[in-house]
C-alpha cells in the first residue's frame, strides 16, 4: 500500500489509496467502505466525500467497466502507426532518390521568414532566420489506412528516409535550431507525399554596391540548389505563396527599411551538369538618420564654423589661426569616423565625396587667411623700388620701332615668373605698362569677398549633391 497526502480547496485532505505493482485493472482491491455524505465518480472507482476527507468506495463492481476503459491507454492508433512505419521502412533504401531512373524528383519549396538582420556593410553579409519547407512525393512511402491519412512525425524519423541535398550557395555559415528539441517537422501522407520543414539561421553573403552610400539600395539574395543532383535528377519549383514573412516590427534591420521581395528560378551550367538554382531577393533601402546625425550635420557645422574667421579682424592672427587649425583637425576626425562604417572599397562613395568637399572648404578658409596675412604684412614693409626696362613698340610712319620705357612698379610681381599670369594684389601696382589688362584685387577686401563666395558656393554644392543622389 502507498499513501499520498494533499489538499483539496486548501481545506480537506485527500487520501489516495492504490495498489502498487498490479498488472491488470482486475487486480485492484478497493478499500472498505466508509460513511459518506456525497459520492462522486473517479478514474479508478467511486469516491466518497465527507466533511474531513475523500476515500474510495467499495462499489467496485458497479464501476469496473469505467475503470478499465479509463486506465487502458488507447493503443489502436499507436499500433496502426507503428505497423505502417515498420512496413514502409522494411525494404526502404534511403540512399536512393524517389523514382530514380524513371523521372526527376520535383521538390516544391517554400520559405517563411521569421526575421532579417542585422545587415553588416563591412562584412557584406546579412543574417536571416527562416523556416525552410520542402515537399515531394516518394511512392515507396505510400500506405493504405482509413484511420490515419497523415503521419506527423518528429526529428527521429528524419534520418530514416531520403531527403533532398539542398544547400544554400551564398551562405557563409548556417545553424539549425536544436533547443529544446531539433526544430524539424516531417509529415507523410498516405499517397506518398512528404513535407519536411527545418528552422535555421543563415549568415548569407550580400555584395553591396556602395557608390551611393548612405543613400543606397540593395537586393540581398538567398540562393539555394541541390548539391549533387542536376536538373535531370531533381527539379525545384516554387509553390504557391512560396515566400511569406512575419511581422517586421521584430526584425533587426536597424539601418535599413524592408522594401519587398521577389523570387526567381535559374539554371546554373557547370562541368558537372546543369543545376536548378532558386533565389529569393530581399530589397533593402538604407535609412539616412544615423549618418545624418553622425556625419553630415557635423561636417556642415564645421564648414560654417570655418567661415567665422571672415568676420574676425585680420590682425587677430592667433584667433584666426587657432580656428582654422581646429576646423581642419575636426574634419580630419570626421572623415576617419565616416570611413569606419564602410569596407575598404577602392571607389568613392557619396559620403566620401561630401566629406572631401567639406574638408576642402575648411582648408580653403584657412588658406584665405594665410594669403590675407601675407599680403597685408608685405604691404606694410618699406617699398624697395625697382626699375625694369620694358620694350614697347612705337609707330613711326609706316614702320614700328622699339622704345625702352622705365617700369615704375614698386614691387616685383613674382621673381622669375611671367607677371601676365597673375593678379595684381597691391595698390601701387595699378600703374605701369606690364599691369595693363590684369585684374586688380584689393587685398583688404578679401574677407568681404569670402563672406559671399564661400557660403554661396557651398550652398550650390549642397543643392547639386542632394538632388543628384536623392532624385536622379
Amino acid at each position: 500500500m502507498r499513501k499520498f497526502r494533499g489538499r483539496i480547496d486548501g481545506t480537506h485532505l485527500l487520501y489516495w489509496h492504490f495498489i502498487a505493482g498490479l498488472h491488470t485493472p482486475t487486480d485492484l482491491q478497493p478499500p472498505k467502505p466508509t460513511p459518506s455524505v456525497i459520492t462522486g465518480g473517479s478514474a479508478y472507482g467511486k469516491m466518497t466525500v465527507n466533511s474531513d476527507l475523500l476515500e474510495y468506495s467499495d462499489d467496485y463492481e458497479d464501476h469496473h467497466d469505467v475503470t478499465v476503459n479509463q486506465m487502458l491507454v488507447p493503443r489502436t492508433h499507436q499500433a496502426d502507426a507503428t505497423h505502417i512505419l515498420n512496413n514502409l521502412l522494411k525494404e526502404y533504401d534511403k540512399t536512393l532518390r524517389p523514382d530514380i531512373g524513371v523521372k526527376p524528383t520535383v521538390i516544391d519549396v517554400g520559405i517563411y521568414v521569421n526575421s532579417i538582420g542585422p545587415v553588416s556593410s563591412i562584412d557584406m553579409e546579412y543574417q536571416i532566420d527562416i523556416i525552410f519547407a520542402q515537399t515531394w512525393v516518394d511512392t515507396r512511402l505510400r500506405y493504405n489506412s482509413s484511420s490515419m491519412r497523415i503521419l506527423t512525425l518528429n526529428s527521429n524519423m528524419v534520418g530514416l528516409i531520403w531527403l533532398p541535398d539542398t544547400i544554400f550557395r551564398n551562405s557563409k555559415n548556417a545553424d539549425s535550431h536544436w533547443i529544446t528539441t531539433p526544430n524539424q517537422l516531417l509529415r507523410i501522407w498516405n499517397n506518398g507525399k512528404i513535407l519536411y520543414t527545418l528552422r535555421m539561421t543563415i549568415n548569407a553573403e550580400c555584395q553591396l554596391q556602395l557608390h551611393n552610400f548612405p543613400m543606397d539600395e540593395h537586393s540581398c539574395p538567398l540562393v539555394f540548389s541541390s548539391y549533387g543532383y542536376p536538373r535531370d535528377e531533381i527539379v525545384y519549383k516554387w509553390r504557391r505563396n512560396s515566400v511569406e514573412t512575419s511581422d517586421q516590427k521584430y526584425w533587426r534591420l536597424y539601418q535599413f527599411d524592408f522594401m519587398g521581395l521577389r523570387n526567381t528560378t535559374d539554371i546554373l551550367k557547370t562541368t558537372a551538369g546543369d543545376y536548378v538554382v532558386m533565389t529569393v531577393y530581399f530589397d533593402l533601402s538604407r535609412r539616412m538618420g544615423y549618418f545624418t546625425i553622425q556625419t553630415y550635420i557635423p561636417c556642415i557645422l564645421t564648414v560654417v564654423l570655418s567661415w567665422v574667421s571672415f568676420w574676425i579682424k585680420s590682425d587677430a592672427t592667433p584667433a584666426r589661426t587657432a580656428l582654422g587649425i581646429t576646423t581642419v583637425l575636426t574634419m580630419t576626425t570626421l572623415s576617419t569616423v565616416a570611413r569606419n562604417s564602410l569596407p575598404r572599397v577602392s571607389y568613392v562613395t557619396a559620403m566620401d565625396l561630401f566629406v572631401t568637399v567639406c574638408f576642402l572648404f575648411v582648408f580653403a578658409a584657412m588658406i584665405e587667411y594665410a594669403m590675407l596675412n601675407y599680403y597685408s604684412y608685405s604691404a606694410q614693409r618699406p617699398p624697395a623700388k625697382t626699375q625694369r626696362m620694358v620694350r614697347l613698340p612705337m609707330p613711326m610712319g609706316n614702320s614700328l620701332f622699339w622704345h625702352d620705357y622705365e617700369d615704375n612698379c614698386l614691387y616685383e610681381c613674382l621673381d622669375g615668373k611671367d607677371c601676365k599670369s597673375f593678379f595684381c594684389c597691391y595698390e601701387e601696382c595699378k600703374e605701369g605698362g606690364w599691369k595693363k589688362g590684369r585684374i586688380h584685387v584689393n587685398i583688404s577686401e578679401l574677407d568681404s569677398y569670402s563672406r559671399v563666395f564661400f557660403p554661396t558656393s557651398f550652398l550650390l554644392f549642397n543643392i547639386v549633391y542632394w538632388v543628384s543622389y536623392l532624385y536622379l
